[in-house]
């Protein structure tokens, strides 16, 4: 049986996308079988992964909305083992839509249940808000990944995040856990990013990935390719530290 980890925090510009385009990648080449649900309108995870979204016909929009079954919104990336289901703008709209929908947090977990013996790991991108699909990836979700990026201001709005992952295991999805919290765009020589990730350290403890994620150009440049960083350039570092933490993921699991 698969298992179903969203990618999380309503702040923006934390690296959520691009570690859930990346793991995505690295997982699949660490021969794991892999769905990446792109559930953020912006739709950069497609992108990234080289799915050209004008062409598009279905899309998460349309399992969440319409009720098509997932398996006909899965396109297959350039890397065996790693399928997507791509986003679409009209996501933008879907929150307000489900509203009148029956048992409204539960559509994302109906929805992706089915599809759990054809991969090792269903990965969520989340968008950067608390709205009712990132409640509906959370409650479909095994455990989360809170991506934390190592500059000013961190950590505000991660007790808010929490506090939504605690409702969540309270009313919709009790066997909700934190998978981790991943440390992104650190870069070692500014005494800021050294400062955070003491704090986070020493605040969440074994709960932070042992993993980090380094500030890298070609971790950055690579979406603008079509490509994840193990793609674009597997010797960078931000295609190393992804495969460290897929390697990390996995072990876990295996204990």
């Amino acid at each position: 049986m698969g298992k179903i980890i969203a990618l999380a925090n309503q702040k923006g510009g934390v690296g959520k996308t691009t570690t859930s385009m990346n793991l995505a990648a690295s997982l699949a080449t660490l021969e794991k079988r892999v769905l990446l649900i792109d559930a953020d309108p912006q739709a950069n995870a497609s992108s990234g992964l080289g799915i050209d979204i004008k062409d598009v016909e279905t899309s998460i929009y349309d399992c969440l909305i319409n009720q098509v079954d997932a398996r006909e919104a899965i396109y297959e990336s350039d890397i065996p083992n790693l399928d997507i289901i791509p986003s679409h703008i009209d996501l933008v709209g879907a929150e307000i839509e489900m509203l009148n929908l029956k048992n409204r947090e539960q559509v994302m977990r109906k929805l992706l249940r089915p599809l759990l013996s054809d991969y090792d790991y269903i990965l969520i991108d989340c968008s950067p808000s608390l709205g009712l699909i990132t409640v509906n990836a959370l409650t479909a979700a095994d455990s989360v990944i809170i991506p934390v990026q190592c500059e000013y201001f961190a950590l505000e709005g991660i007790s808010k995040l929490l506090n939504t992952i605690k409702i969540i295991k309270q009313k919709l999805n009790p066997a909700l856990a934190i998978e981790g919290f991943l440390l992104t765009m650190y870069d070692s020589r500014l005494r800021l990013a050294n400062q955070i990730k003491d704090e986070v350290q020493r605040h969440f403890q074994e709960l932070v990935f042992k993993t980090v994620i380094n500030r890298n150009v070609k971790l950055s440049e690579a979406p603008s390719h079509g490509l994840p960083a193990i793609l674009y350039d597997a010797d960078s570092i931000g295609a190393r530290n992804h495969l460290e933490l897929a390697k990390e993921i996995i072990d876990k699991d295996a204990v």
